[in-house]
């Protein structure tokens, strides 16, 4: 598989664009960009790249989320392409396809499991390799530092989820890459993401003993 990172230097503010490709070129590889950014750039560095020969230079577009950083290009990229387009979200105008959890696409040369992650969008996705290793997170937070701020029960379940996965590489809506120790910063937040919860729980069973007795027997307020 080869990634290409579109946006890498570009001189407005987009999101990251990925062309995925197959290693070889196959006729067999589905050529696609994880989302679209918005810089216009993107079209020749697409056209001056090594796409392989018999098909689109753009097979399909997946959308991370619908954020117009992410997906401003997109009238212009089924212009010149004539890509087929997947999003999350069902209200998305120009998704040709919607995606839901679970579901599987082929990038490039390799099979990708879509894994819903709200909370930075209620149509936030990330897509995840097994055999590669490899997650496109688009803007899901995944990197928690911190342990006092409450979070979400689904995204909550969405990093957990995520957690589950052996990942060596992750590759973000902004910013670099990331190709070593993936497990363990993602458990390191999953821990800082449940530490309020978890504490909340510990106050309300400290608090429920004051109340009704350690054996949570409320007889006593009954005299």
């Amino acid at each position: 598989m080869k990634i290409l990172n579109l946006t890498k230097n570009s001189k407005i503010y987009t999101s990251n664009v990925f062309l995925v490709l197959g290693s070889h070129n196959a006729i067999e590889d589905t050529n696609t960009l994880v989302d679209v950014g918005r810089d216009p750039a993107v079209i020749d560095k697409i056209n001056n790249a090594s796409t392989g020969v018999g098909k689109k230079r753009v097979g399909q577009v997946i959308l991370t989320h619908s954020h117009y950083d992410h997906s401003t290009l997109l009238p212009i990229i089924r212009e010149v392409f004539n890509p087929v387009v997947y999003a999350f979200s069902p209200f998305f105008e120009g998704a040709d396809h919607i995606l839901k959890n679970g579901d599987h696409l082929k990038l490039g040369d390799s099979i990708f499991e879509i894994i819903y992650t709200p909370g930075h969008s209620n149509d936030s996705i990330c897509l995840y390799s097994e055999k590669k290793g490899i997650l496109f997170a688009g803007d899901t937070q995944l990197r928690i530092r911190t342990a006092d701020v409450t979070y979400e029960e689904n995204y909550i379940k969405a990093v957990s989820e995520i957690s589950r996965r052996d990942i060596r590489s992750i590759y973000f809506g902004h910013g670099p890459d990331m190709h070593s120790n993936c497990n363990e910063m993602i458990h390191e937040s999953l821990k800082n993401i449940r530490s309020p919860l978890e504490k909340e729980q510990k106050l309300i069973k400290s608090l429920d003993k004051l109340a009704f007795g350690e054996f949570g027997n409320p007889a006593i307020f009954a005299k």
